[in-house]
């Protein structure tokens, strides 16, 4: 067996230091993408230096025209068109139209499970063919909680498949996902052939078909009932224990000091939830005020920490319970909401102390779950990741800031105030236009997708600032830095050597199995790392297996692109999973129970769609 080539090792090295950093995420993949074409960038004039010095034959060219290639994520088209996309996104999303159709459709589902669950892949699906799928889901979710509030239904059977669907719904056309039109650009690049806005409509539609007769059949038995219907959010976070209310005595220590130096700024586990003086209810911030005899505070903390507070700091309990009816009381209208944390929020790598949470959004965190994991107590030092879902006390208003707020996702609806509806007709004209012109091949889809930007903001459907909050920059820092190392797998002779041993299996199966092959390896690797990741690694993999075996090298490509967009056996897999792995309360193995068999089903339609429609 001949020697592997030094730069077929670098790059190797290279991709296998990436995915442990893209599985175990010590950093965010984003960060994580740039790290990798940095090493990219280092390892040629590395190279170079060794090789004059006599440690290496011959210098490593991994690209043709350095530093350019290595840089080209950031002028790829593909970046560019994502992130256009995501700013057309926007502009719909701020005219509330999908709100208000998911309002509609609410009114005719009424308590019947089957109808929630058909409306809802219903809805989620054909919407995230034309809008980025994450942001669909991202709108949805409210509206789709709410809906299993009114009808007695358990969220959890609603909301795993609301993810599933936004992923087939995404196969739809070329815009569905970020996945899609990076997709195209290597196939561009590697064969000469990009997709067109309606390419795989034709699949896509079979998929959707089939995945939601799945859903609605096996996936509807299969999909767990973590949550209880019609529970309240102390309830469903099993806060019973932890909710108290607390008394000042006349000789306590505390009386005359400010509420921040006496109780939030103290070793004690405890958070201040509202307090109660002469009947008026104060929320926050508390910590100005100054402690008075009779002073009623309402608190999160556990037995122990009560006992330990009530021995040290002059307090009595008060007999009565706090339920979700007393928070909710007053005239400032407290609220409890679940709060999920954002792709790309700023609170990710962060904790509830470290950003301040309580002083940046007036607003209290009384428990954080992390799919059936509940954190109650000692909650200030865990570390956030996206997914995540708080219990967030605070007033309505607050509440509104943190819904406007792209760090987060409230997972009720809640009454809105500057939809720009009478936008509505000119966000969606824009859209329409954008994909008429690409679908037409009048104008590249990067071209008609920036055009449509822009008129977002000249018709003042988004605001000149809010394109940049518009944008999910850790999705484009990840397209800018995982692009330059699907090149550098090809011109290395990496992805050759990968295709080889692919190639061996060709010997014992037909052509249609090396493509179930190659969709079964994608969405394996998808499941653990980022879907863009393993888009880049796999097609030109795909693309040299595919000439070697004289086979339609376009075919292999869509077998990976359509594997890459649909990861269904774990959280991590898809943003969209992580958006509903708090809310729905799900384990980590209910996405491969109920996804398992899906991607089965979907390896087999999608082959056979594939050899039946394009050919082998």
């Amino acid at each position: 067996m001949a020697p592997i080539p030094p730069g077929v090792l670098a790059v190797f090295l290279v991709v296998l230091v990436a995915l442990a950093l893209f599985v175990t995420e010590p950093v965010p993949v984003d960060v994580t993408a740039i790290g990798v074409m940095v090493a990219l960038l280092l390892i040629q004039p590395a190279s170079a230096a060794l090789a004059t010095i006599g440690l290496l034959g011959d210098p490593i060219v991994l690209f043709a025209d350095y530093p350019a290639d290595a840089l080209s994520g950031f002028s790829s088209e593909a970046t560019l068109t994502v992130l256009a996309m995501f700013i057309l996104s926007d502009g719909v999303q701020r005219t509330g139209v999908v709100q208000r159709l998911g309002a509609r459709i609410a009114s005719f589902t009424e308590d019947s499970m089957d109808r929630q669950l058909g409306a809802t892949i219903g809805v989620v699906a054909p919407i995230s063919g034309f809008i980025n799928n994450t942001a669909a889901v991202a709108i949805l979710l409210p509206m789709v909680t709410d809906l299993a509030e009114r009808g007695g239904t358990s969220p959890s059977k609603l909301l795993l498949p609301l993810s599933y669907a936004s992923m087939f719904g995404g196969m739809l056309t070329l815009i569905g996902t970020s996945t899609n039109i990076l997709a195209s650009e290597l196939s561009g690049r590697l064969i000469g052939r990009t997709f067109t806005m309606f390419e795989f409509t034709q699949l896509g539609i079979v998929v959707s078909i089939v995945g939601t007769a799945y859903l609605l059949t096996v996936g509807r038995w299969l999909t767990p009932e973590r949550i209880k219907p019609r529970q309240d959010l102390t309830e469903e976070f099993e806060m019973g224990e932890y909710l108290t209310e607390v008394v000042v005595r006349e000789d306590s220590p505390l009386v005359g000091q400010q509420v921040r130096r006496a109780l939030e700024e103290t070793d004690f586990d405890i958070d201040l939830i509202q307090l109660i003086r002469g009947g008026e209810v104060f929320l926050e911030p508390l910590g100005p005020k100054q402690i008075q005899p009779g002073d009623v505070f309402a608190i999160r903390t556990d037995r122990g920490t009560l006992v330990e507070l009530l021995d040290v700091e002059g307090l009595d309990v008060v007999p009565t319970a706090v339920d979700e009816s007393e928070l909710e009381a007053g005239e400032a209208r407290q609220n409890l909401v679940e709060v999920v944390i954002g792709p790309g929020s700023s609170l990710v790598g962060e904790s509830l102390a470290s950003a301040s949470f309580r002083q940046r959004y007036n607003a209290t965190v009384l428990a954080l779950r992390r799919g059936q994991e509940l954190f109650r107590r000692r909650m200030d030092n865990v570390t956030l990741r996206v997914g995540d879902t708080l219990l967030v006390q605070a007033t309505a208003d607050s509440i509104e800031r943190l819904d406007a707020n792209r760090d987060f996702i409230v997972a009720q609806e809640i009454e809105q105030h500057d939809f720009r509806g009478e936008k509505t007709p000119i966000a969606v004209g824009i859209v329409v236009a954008v994909v008429g012109l690409a679908g037409l091949d009048i104008l590249p889809i990067v071209v008609s997708a920036l055009a449509g930007s822009l008129a977002m903001v000249a018709t003042r459907c988004l605001r000149p600032g809010e394109l940049y909050d518009a944008v999910q920059w850790d999705v484009v820092f990840l397209l800018a830095g995982v692009i330059p190392l699907g090149i550098a797998l090809e011109s290395s002779g990496g992805a050759a050597l990968l295709a080889g041993l692919v190639v061996a299996v060709g010997d014992l199966l037909p052509l249609v199995g090396v493509l179930a092959v190659f969709y079964l390896i994608t969405a394996i690797l998808t499941n653990v790392i980022s879907n863009n990741a393993s888009v880049v690694l796999m097609i030109p993999v795909a693309v040299e297996a595919a000439q070697t075996l004289g086979a339609n090298a376009f075919s292999f490509i869509l077998a990976v692109t359509f594997a890459a967009s649909t990861a269904f056996m774990t959280p991590v897999g898809y943003q969209t999973n992580l958006f509903v792995y708090g809310p729905g309360g799900y384990r980590f193995s209910d996405y491969l129970r109920v996804g398992g068999p899906l991607q089965l089903v979907f390896a087999a339609v999608t082959t056979v769609g594939i050899a039946a429609i394009w050919g082998l």
